[in-house]
This record gives C-alpha cells, sequence and structure tokens, in this order.
C-alpha cells in the first residue's frame, strides 16, 4: 500500500449497496489491503481488549441481498500466548454502526456484550480435555455474548469457539470456529472469536520515519532495498463478524452507508482486593475507527485521545481546530486538505504532492464523489 493514500482517510468508509453498481464501489470502503489501526493513541494502547484495530463492508458475491460488516480488535495477540488465552473484555461495550443518510450519525447500531465462566475454578488449565464441540465442558474457560440491536436483545448465550490451543486440545478448530456461527432472528448470522490477523503491512518500517523497504535507497536517510515484512503475520486479532440483509441498513431509497466501529467502557472503575474489578456509571467511548490509519497518521499525537472519543458527526467541527493556521478554504477541515503525512512524504522522499487546500482528498474521503457514492446532503466525516 502506497504510504500517502492513507494519508488523508477519516471516520466512516462509504459503502454503496445498488444493485446497479456491481455490489461493492472501493471508494472509502476498507479492505484488507488497506491498512489498519493498531495501538493509535496513547491510552487506548494501554487496553488493548477495547481497541478497534480493523473495520471491513462489503456485499459478499455469494449472496448479493446482504452485507457483511467485520470489525476487530485486540490485535498482535500471539496464538501461543496461554494459559490464559485472549479474549473479549467482559466489562466492554463493542458496537458496530451504520449511518443510512449520510448525516454522520448512526441509524442502525449492533452492540455486543461478552460473558466469561470458570467450568472447573480447581484446575489451572484452559482445556482440560480434547475440545471437539464448542459445548464441551473441557473448554474451561467458555465465553457467551448477547447481541442488541438499537440497544434491544435479539440474540443471547451465543458462544464464542476457544483459542486454538493446540491439535490435542482443539483437535480440529475449523470445525469450532464453524460451529460458532450464529443464526440471528429476521435473517443473518453472527460471528465472535479470534481470527488472523487479515492484511499485510510493514507497519516496522513505516513507522521508523517513514521508512518503506523497497524505496529505502529513495528515502533521506537511504539504507539498501528490501522487499516489504508482514508485522503481523502469525498474529490473532478478536473478530465480530455479521452479515445481515440489505433491507436491514438501507434507508428509503439512499443505497450507500457509512460503517464504523467503537469500544466503550463504564465510567467508573472500583479495584477490589482479591477479586474482579467493579464497574459502574454511564458508558463512555474510548475508541473508534472507521477508515484506516486515520487516528495514526492524520491525527497529532496531542488530540489521538481526544478524537477516539469523537462521534463522526463532530469530525467537521473538531478537526479545524486541530490543525494551526487554519486554511482559509470555506468548509475546510486542515488534517484533511493539508495532511501531515503529505508533507512528511515529501521531505522523505522528495515526491511532489499537490498544494494544499486538497478539496478532492474531503470529496474522496469525508464526503463521497458527487453522483458515485455521495448521499444527498452529507456531512463531512
Amino acid at each position: 500500500m502506497p504510504l500517502i493514500s492513507v494519508s488523508s482517510r477519516l471516520s466512516a468508509p462509504r459503502l454503496v449497496l445498488a444493485a446497479g453498481l456491481s455490489g461493492v464501489l472501493a471508494l472509502g470502503l476498507l479492505a484488507s489491503a488497506d491498512g489498519s489501526s493498531h495501538r493509535e493513541a496513547p491510552m487506548i494502547a494501554e487496553d488493548p481488549v477495547a481497541d478497534n484495530t480493523d473495520v471491513y463492508a462489503f456485499v459478499p458475491p455469494d449472496d448479493p441481498d446482504t452485507v457483511t460488516l467485520i470489525a476487530n480488535w485486540n490485535g498482535f495477540q500471539e496464538p501461543g500466548g496461554g494459559p490464559n488465552y485472549f479474549k473479549f473484555g467482559d466489562d466492554v461495550l463493542y458496537e458496530i454502526k451504520v449511518d443510512s443518510d449520510g448525516d454522520a450519525v448512526e441509524d442502525v447500531t449492533y452492540g455486543f456484550r461478552f460473558s466469561t465462566t470458570t467450568v472447573d475454578p480447581n484446575s489451572f488449565l484452559y482445556a482440560t480435555g480434547p475440545i471437539t464441540s464448542i459445548e464441551d465442558d473441557t473448554w474451561n474457560r467458555p465465553q457467551t455474548y448477547t447481541v442488541f440491536r438499537d440497544g434491544t436483545e435479539i440474540a443471547t448465550n451465543l458462544l464464542t469457539p476457544p483459542a486454538n490451543v493446540g491439535p490435542r486440545s482443539t483437535p480440529d478448530y475449523e470445525s469450532l470456529a464453524a460451529e460458532a456461527i450464529h443464526d440471528l432472528p429476521g435473517g443473518g448470522q453472527v460471528f465472535a472469536g479470534q481470527r488472523d490477523e487479515g492484511f499485510y503491512v510493514d507497519i516496522a518500517s513505516i513507522f521508523d520515519l517513514g521508512g518503506l523497504r523497497p524505496l529505502n535507497s529513495a528515502h533521506a536517510i537511504p539504507l539498501p532495498d528490501a522487499g516489504g515484512i508482514d508485522t503481523f503475520a502469525g498474529y490473532n486479532v478478536q473478530s465480530i463478524a455479521l452479515q445481515v440483509p440489505k433491507s436491514d441498513l438501507v434507508e428509503g431509497d439512499e443505497p450507500v452507508i457509512g460503517v464504523w466501529a467503537t469500544s466503550s467502557r463504564m465510567a467508573t472503575r472500583t479495584l477490589n482486593t482479591g477479586a474482579a474489578s467493579s464497574f459502574s456509571g454511564d458508558w463512555v467511548q474510548v475508541s473508534r475507527l472507521g477508515s484506516p490509519l486515520v487516528n495514526e497518521v492524520v491525527v497529532p499525537l496531542g488530540a489521538k485521545d481526544a478524537f477516539n472519543g469523537l462521534e463522526p458527526v463532530q469530525d467537521a467541527d473538531v478537526f479545524p481546530t486541530l490543525s494551526a493556521p487554519p486554511l482559509s478554504t470555506e468548509g475546510d477541515i486542515p488534517l484533511v486538505t493539508d495532511p501531515i503525512l503529505a508533507g512528511l512524504v515529501e521531505a522523505l522522499y522528495g515526491v511532489e504532492v499537490p498544494p494544499a487546500p486538497r478539496a478532492d482528498l474531503v470529496s474522496i474521503f469525508l464526503t463521497g464523489i458527487a453522483d458515485v457514492n455521495q448521499p444527498e446532503g452529507v456531512r463531512p466525516a
């Protein structure tokens, strides 16, 4: 992925659902090759179970009357990380949100709450024997979850698959994962569990002063050219995948939707001696992700934590306050129209970039392109 191509992506990717547009129009749509956001802000880097890492939205070719929505959390999971293997946070509210009319406010929200139990508290083992079904009592730490749509419970006590411990504990892991695909009332399916990290990106080089290994010799601090290295190879994430009818997401005749995911925690955490922490208060958003790498390489360090708490509808109002001096273009969003990364690429590689203000980036990444994937009355987000 060319580094400059992600320098302006913000908020919610927009997906065209109109049948006449062959399913997916890849403008603002997050795909596996586009990149992602891991550990992108100081506070969320210390809270990995709540850290959004990927969002995907597409019309599956085998069922074009549906939409698949996938959101991932908690990246860089070492598969062999026992004896307490990775799972979703029981104290986190995970949500996937859909804007159906272009106003940057969610019209449909799917929420997910998880609960973990211990079958045999006198054993230290995650699997007390081979796990051949997700309902086996040999899985000592089963996790279930409840699905909500717009705050209303639509499914409960759904089992995730266990972690892929190894050939003795999980001898047929893919069958366990398949068993954890659950039908939803009214049509659709859901899966929540651990999956392989699904894209290739050389983060180790990119964040070493914008290094691109195949272009190392062209860098201001040159090194020998080399092939890219997949930083995420061999790591897992926690995935929530939904496949729902298009009719559940569209509003009227508008064929374009915006999709993003969030994580929230209760406002107050109480540490209890010798027992689990307890939580109370209102839900507070601590992470958000739509298009990739926004908070990592678009938002400056001093605003990253604040960005994770914003709603997309706030972007057009807040972003101008984060860049000084502001540009004079009417409706300007400086972090997009004059992206930090563009100047960095120009300085490091001597590549001439178009001058600011970049109105083209606003239409491509914030509003959609008129007569292509721009909703009527769209609000930049």
